[in-house]
């Protein structure tokens, strides 16, 4: 029992510190460099019927694909 809570009191500990530096304007915890993003892979795992907060990110990265091949002619 005292391992427990020697544990479970470190990790208490842990996690407040995180939350203190997170108040003081450090950046937070992100994710990994990893993922589908590295591998340069639009849509994870067949994404054919994709929700409309992509669409709109799609059709904007589209918009601003063919504004600049414009310029560039």
């Amino acid at each position: 029992m005292q391992m427990f809570l020697v544990t479970f009191g470190i990790i208490v500990l842990l996690v407040l510190l995180m939350a203190i530096g997170v108040l003081f304007g450090r950046k937070p915890i992100a994710g990994s460099c990893g993922g589908y993003k590295a591998l340069d892979i639009e849509c994870a795992a067949g994404c054919k019927n994709p929700c409309e907060k992509r669409r709109a990110r799609m059709k904007a990265q589209a918009e601003a694909q063919a504004q600049a091949g414009a310029q560039r002619h």
